[in-house]
């Protein structure tokens, strides 16, 4: 039986007009009887299906008791029923008719904000009439666009095929589980639209005249029917929160929404821009042939990265002014520190002139108490970004298993002791775990004094290794500042092999200065136990070690019985990007290599990487046991680390990001005489703030750009003898839009600046 077939037997009229229109899991037709439109769809039979039909019926028709034209109005067939099960090519379908709408689709027009509160308006006086109708279908019903069951969408993840899209969405499903989910069960309940997007409301001028399909109706929190008209009006646009504040004015109107309910709303909506990119990508990869599953796709990514740069405590505030209801007063920065200072000694140092009290963070950007959102272009710890959604997944899990010492057997130690030393050169395959990058400085003189039977350390100038007594021995950074202990006996310091200020330039700088340190050296030859260094020297300025360097003062220390340390913790995991590791960039291997910070991600772990030789010669003395070093939830975390590094391509996200932030800074230099030099690789970089025309450092200068960055809401800090480096170091998922934002903001100031 055909349609017209279907039409004339079932409801007793010709239709010489059939067109068919798009649908998403059903068929749907515009029917043309005389003068007369309808819309006319049919479903594959299911008798849950059927249920649900029936409900949404009965829904219109409760509506349609007071309905002026707004919904649409079932049509019975001639048996008087409103759903028939008939055969149509064959196949079993359930057929319905409905009332057709006029109207203009809000997707169709320009709308201005008018329009928008129209919809919050229209939305909340429908619900008004839903407000008691109940029906035990729609209680029942648990499916995933209804969004207190946000967390059915999860297993579409794996369907995401772009792995920094899919940790986007993976990090709001935890953030849903931590600030919406706990207050579900208090939320007051009704029959909800639940799909009021732009293609199912109906405009007839400025003002909202009807909403169709009916079909995600669901018994759930009243505040989602407004989240999710809030999200629709808002996720094409630049400035998505100023359109949501427009719907949710016109639905409080109507329906006073409560505080508890107005504090989910940030959340919501990312959740249900979640929900759409879920199940489009899903749909994508079972039915690629249906363009209509990923209509609002790219709208909803747009928009998901615009959410994440919004702080949610301004989201709420806005929402909350919005609505007329007072914003919380929290306590002043100047309390704030007055109560750290209380308990907490002033050697604890914050950053900056105006300190900040911040209240969560994500990927690049941090968000303040205060409701702003700081670009993160310095916090190198959470190496691939704040709040990592699959970093944050492995320590909740493995949290909740089981979480022990390293006395006890469990295959995450074996296993990602293998998966990190695959990271490095095949001599280096033994790693002792720690919980810190200082832990590890210790433990690794301690081993190299094992081993050689030696007791002299030398140390490069400006270094540091950690806060324990030895890494502040072997620190000149700490030993030598103005309330430092001063440089021990055992230590031997040479000099940095910097070729912008320092004694040697040029090409040929690196072997000039390893000349040098073979004068020093030779002056305690047969004395030494380890030469320690990093790749770039951070606390000095950001400063790479002297190309062929390292090639030469590594034999020099071998040959007289030392062992070579690399100090990795800032400079290693891809941070580089042309290179894993830091002495990779020097071309040299080294005996040992101490590793922490980003390892983590910002979980407390470090390790000490060395060669089986070097480790026999420890295991001949006392035993090694560290309380937390090795733990299965710092395995959990550790593995994920190195997992997202790969999967999401960070290391070449170092390198390309990397060289065009470099590459701008350059050409910020010769705009801007008072940059002397910018240096480093990757995502490790220094600028050297300079007076015009001179190699001498301008600390005032470098104070003012960090600060002002600071009033611009962009991160960085500033290093070297006379912290007068800006050093940008951000978490890998830094991207190019987001080294622009510093070079601007670097620009206007370093133009502004009047000395």
């Amino acid at each position: 039986m055909g349609l017209k077939e279907v039409l004339q037997g079932e409801y007793g009229f010709q239709a010489p007009e059939i067109k068919k229109l798009v649908g998403y899991a059903n068929a749907n037709y515009l029917v043309v009887n005389n003068t007369n439109r309808f819309i006319f769809k049919t479903y594959q039979y299911t008798k849950p299906l059927w249920d649900i039909l029936t409900a949404e019926n009965t829904v219109l028709l409760h509506l349609a008791k007071t309905n002026t034209g707004d919904y649409p109005v079932p049509i019975p067939l001639l048996d008087s029923n409103y759903l028939k099960v008939v055969v149509i090519d064959g196949k079993k379908n359930i057929i319905r008719l409905l009332s057709f709408l006029e109207g203009t689709f809000v997707g169709d027009v320009t709308i201005a904000k008018t329009i928008a509160k129209s919809i919050g308006t229209f939305l909340g006086k429908m619900d008004i009439q839903l407000e008691k109708f109940d029906d035990y279908v729609l209680k029942a019903r648990t499916w995933e666009w209804d969004l207190q069951h946000f967390h059915l969408n999860k297993k579409f993840l794996p369907f995401i095929e772009n792995r920094r899209n899919r940790s986007l969405v993976h990090y709001f499903f935890q953030q849903y589980e931590i600030h919406v989910a706990p207050f579900l069960p208090v939320l007051r309940k009704q029959v909800i639209h639940n799909d009021a997007n732009e293609w199912n409301l109906l405009l007839k001028g400025a003002r909202v005249s009807g909403i169709i399909d009916f079909g995600d109706l669901t018994y759930a929190p009243l505040v989602n029917e407004v989240a999710i008209a809030m999200t629709y009006i808002a996720y094409d646009k630049d400035n998505p929160l100023v359109w949501a504040c427009s719907v949710l004015q016109g639905y409080h109107d109507s329906v006073p929404l409560k505080e508890d309910e107005i504090a989910l709303l940030y959340y919501l909506i990312a959740a249900r821009l979640c929900t759409s990119v879920c199940n489009a990508a899903y749909a994508k990869r079972m039915h690629p042939e249906n363009s209509y599953v990923a209509v609002s796709e790219e709208n909803a990514w747009a928009m998901l990265y615009r959410w994440i740069k919004l702080n949610p405590v301004m989201v709420n505030q806005e929402f909350r002014s919005t609505v007329g209801f007072k914003n919380q007063k929290k306590g002043t920065t100047d309390d704030l520190l007055k109560r750290r200072q209380k308990h907490l000694s002033s050697i604890l140092s914050v950053s900056y002139m105006k300190p900040i009290p911040m209240s969560g963070s994500a990927f690049q950007y941090m968000y303040d108490q205060e409701g702003n959102t700081f670009l993160d272009a310095y916090n190198n710890i959470p190496h691939v970004g704040h709040c990592h959604p699959k970093v944050v997944a492995a320590a909740q899990k493995q949290m909740s298993v089981l979480n022990t010492n390293t006395r006890y057997l469990y295959d995450l130690l074996p296993e990602y002791a293998e998966k990190l030393l695959s990271k490095f050169p095949k001599s280096l395959n033994k790693v002792f775990f720690v919980n810190s990058g200082s832990a590890a400085s210790d433990l690794a003189i301690r081993m190299a004094k094992a081993h050689t039977k030696k007791e002299k350390i030398c140390v490069v100038e400006h270094g540091y290794h950690g806060n324990t007594q030895i890494s502040i021995d072997i620190s000149d950074y700490k030993f030598n500042s103005a309330k430092g202990q001063g440089q021990k006996d055992y230590i031997i310091k040479t000099k940095l092999p910097d070729t912008f200020r320092g004694a040697y330039t040029g090409s040929g700088a690196g072997a000039h200065y390893a000349d040098d340190f073979k004068s020093l050296i030779a002056k305690n030859t047969e004395q030494i136990a380890a030469f320690i260094a990093e790749p770039i020297v951070g606390c000095g300025g950001q400063i790479p070690l002297a190309p062929d360097y390292l090639k030469k003062v590594y034999p020099m220390i071998r040959e007289q019985g030392g062992i070579c340390i690399s100090d990795e913790v800032q400079t290693g995991f891809g941070r580089l990007g042309d290179h894993f590791w830091g002495f990779e960039m020097h071309g040299v291997i080294p005996d040992m290599v101490i590793l922490g910070k980003p390892m983590g991600n910002g979980h407390p772990i470090g390790a000490v990487v060395t060669t089986d030789e070097i480790a026999a010669s420890f295991e001949k003395g006392v035993e090694f046991f560290s309380s937390f070093g090795g733990n299965p939830v710092s395995c959990a975390v550790g593995l994920s680390v190195l997992e997202v590094i790969a999967e999401e391509g960070l290391q070449q996200n170092a390198k390309a990001v990397g060289d065009y932030y470099k590459e701008m800074l350059t050409a910020l230099q010769k705009k801007h005489k008072t940059i002397g030099d910018v240096r480093g690789s990757g995502l490790f970089l220094g600028i050297d703030i300079v007076h015009a025309g001179t190699t001498n450092t301008h600390h005032k200068l470098a104070q003012y750009l960090k600060n002002g960055l600071r009033q611009r809401h962009i991160l960085i800090s500033t290093d070297g003898p006379d912290d007068s480096v800006l050093k940008t170091k951000p978490p890998l998922c830094f991207t190019k839009t987001d080294a622009e934002q510093v070079v601007e903001a670097l620009d206007k100031l370093l133009s502004e600046y009047t000395g």
